[in-house]
């Protein structure tokens, strides 16, 4: 039988992580920023996700909200990896290293394994693009883990 008390706390951490994901993926929106504006990087992964999985409704969207689109879509998708975050043993999220590695899973998931499996051709990406999307994934572990949120069970 589980206890409640347990599940609370479980439910309270992964509503927590949810948050610090959301905003996570937000910082990293404004560092997608400065990288797309310096040519490090030409299209997001959000928005070849999207491209590759959903081309009939990215073209339906104008062509003007689309970047909308993309930035509410990565919004979730952060929220839900800062959920999972949060359901971490609590012992792992009290670690300093833990963000910082957490990004840089998320990003080799997405690298190995993800981008293959939707068909996104990894290999156009030159190494600066490369490092700059880490350098984004690193920021979201960071920002996840900032906050005593993750860590107050």
């Amino acid at each position: 039988m589980t206890d409640p008390h347990r599940l609370r706390a479980a439910s309270a951490a992964a509503i927590r992580g949810a948050t610090r994901g959301a905003f996570a993926a937000m910082a990293m929106s404004g560092f997608r920023q400065v990288t797309t504006g310096l040519g490090l990087v030409r299209r997001t992964p959000p928005e070849e996700v999207l491209r590759q999985t959903a081309p009939s409704l990215f073209r339906r969207i104008p062509v003007d909200r689309r970047q909308a689109l993309v930035e509410l879509v990565h919004w979730a998708y952060g929220a839900g990896g800062g959920m999972l975050f949060g359901l971490l043993p609590r012992s792992v999220r009290r670690q300093g290293w833990a963000g910082p590695a957490y990004g840089f899973a998320f990003w080799a998931v997405f690298e190995a394994g993800l981008a293959p499996l939707l068909g996104i051709d990894e290999r156009r990406h030159g190494g600066r693009e490369r490092l700059a999307l880490l350098a984004d994934h690193l920021l979201y572990g960071v920002v996840v883990a900032a906050s005593p949120w993750p860590h107050a069970d």
